[in-house]
């Protein structure tokens, strides 16, 4: 996997791309980072990457040279590559959209800032717009580190154990179960017997049953497209039954 980043705050990459998952990733080889800084690209003795809208308004358009040259300067992978616009008005980026992404060569990913990026960039150079949630950032730098962190994870040999990742909250549409490690009690709570017990039936039918309780309590929303299974269905229906009753 290639990500190709674009932005006019490079040194905002630095650290991230040393530590953790996705420093891990480039230090095995199994991704590359390459920050485009999109002011490299820029005109004129102030490298200005920004001028005021058309149509007046508030706040300031990143002009759509300097972003056209930056996308022109990369060398694309022919057929897998994708150009992404972090955008608040894009489409949800969640897991599945990860796995999505996780199978393309290169992904490019363009870096908005202030009110957004003059129109005639994403409809001559974009392929998708992806959004992290309904709310405001000040750029897509950090939208761009999180999502190569969430597709980097997916690739092969990245994580510790093979299929770990499968286990994560979402992978199967539901919130994951609670966590428990070493010591057995701390400040005089204790994990649950059953996790100590080594019956791994009771230990994975505890899990389920837990990971669709906290589903069911903070993000019911989930189960209306979660894939559950005939156990999960009747493992539900106790569930909300046991809470009409309390």
């Amino acid at each position: 996997m290639r990500f190709d980043v674009l932005t006019i705050f490079p040194g905002m990459f630095e650290a991230y791309l040393s530590e953790g998952v996705l420093g891990r990733a480039v230090k095995r080889g199994l991704a590359q980072v390459r920050v485009v800084n999109i002011r490299d690209f820029a005109q004129g003795p102030h490298k200005t990457t920004d001028d005021r809208p058309y149509g007046g308004g508030n706040g300031m358009v990143m002009k759509p040279g300097p972003i056209h040259r930056a996308l022109s300067s990369i060398e694309r992978v022919r057929g897998r590559s994708q150009v992404i616009l972090l955008s608040p008005q894009g489409e949800r980026f969640d897991q599945s959209t990860a796995w999505e992404l996780s199978g393309w060569d290169q992904l490019i990913l363009v870096c908005g800032r202030y009110e957004g990026v003059d129109e005639r960039v994403i409809i001559s150079s974009v392929d998708r717009e992806l959004s992290l949630g309904d709310f405001i950032l000040s750029g897509g730098e950090l939208a761009a580190l999180m999502l190569m962190d969430a597709v980097s994870r997916l690739l092969p040999g990245v994580l510790g154990g093979e299929g770990s990742n499968l286990e994560d909250t979402f992978e199967d549409g539901l919130l994951e179960y609670p966590q428990y490690t070493r010591p057995s009690v701390f400040q005089g709570m204790a994990v649950p017997d059953i996790l100590l017990s080594g019956d791994h039936e009771k230990i994975r039918l505890w899990r389920r049953r837990e990971s669709l309780r906290r589903t069911l309590e903070r993000r019911p929303d989930l189960l209306e497209k979660a894939r559950l299974t005939a156990e999960d269905e009747a493992i539900l229906a106790e569930l909300k039954a046991k809470t009409e009753r309390s």
